[in-house]
């Protein structure tokens, strides 16, 4: 058995003290292999962005252990998680944060500027199927088409791990299943682990594992025998 992509023991995360605390996770222990698809799903405030946080070494856990691959992320300095984002993982969120005064092209090359081994930019934009929009600024392309760029980006650095916050949250079905696709297509041809955080439980069905969450805590992982393609997802 290889290495899993993350384990966690016992992790916990609380906001505030007292009366007022909000308790986000309850002590989760999991564990992620590496190369799969894995949708995160549950309803607001269940915990599962912040466990993505956590994960992507966004956010600190008050309890427990959190491991990438054997290495202690809780226990990593503020200048080790920076390397750690940097070196290891991408993030996709809702929101596609481009750079408006930039083309799609400039938009991706501002992380392949910093990345240890990049992918060229135009590689990246021709994975996610933006050739003939390479040189359009995010005011010309549709939201779908700026959250390909988003994905481009965050490909171009060649993680190993792809965090995607709602990465369909802000979009319809029609576009929402193409950028569903474009994530299924990167974890089949460069083997990226992908975490989907969701409130659409219809995106469970391309995972190959869906962790469902409640109250912070995991109430239950169910490993998909079969796997529907994007196109097949209706929401």
């Amino acid at each position: 058995m290889s290495e899993p992509a993350f384990r966690t023991t016992d992790l916990t995360k609380t906001y505030g003290e007292g009366d007022g605390a909000v308790h986000a996770l309850r002590g989760v222990d999991l564990e992620i292999p590496a190369g799969e698809v894995v949708v995160l799903l549950g309803p607001s405030g269940s915990g599962k962005s912040t466990l993505l946080n956590i994960l992507g070494g966004l956010d600190r856990a008050s309890t427990g252990e959190a491991l990438y691959k054997g290495q202690d992320i809780t226990a990593m300095t503020d200048r080790q998680l920076t390397r750690y984002r940097r070196a290891h993982v991408g993030f996709v969120f809702q929101f596609y944060n481009l750079m408006p005064s930039l083309t799609a092209r400039e938009n991706v090359e501002l992380v392949t500027e910093i990345a240890d081994d990049p992918m060229a930019a135009d590689e990246a934009l021709h994975l996610v199927g933006l050739n003939e929009r390479i040189d359009h600024f995010p005011a010309q392309l549709s939201g779908g088409e700026q959250q390909r760029v988003a994905i481009a980006r965050a490909v171009a650095k060649q993680p190993q791990v792809l965090f995607c916050d709602e990465p369909t949250g802000a979009l319809d079905s029609t576009t929402g299943r193409k950028v569903l696709k474009v994530l299924t297509e990167v974890n089949a041809k460069l083997g990226t682990t992908v975490l989907i955080v969701t409130h659409a439980a219809a995106t469970a069905d391309l995972a190959h594992r869906v962790i469902h969450f409640a109250d912070g805590r995991i109430r239950d992982v169910i490993t998909n025998k079969t796997r529907k393609t994007a196109e097949e997802i209706h929401w």
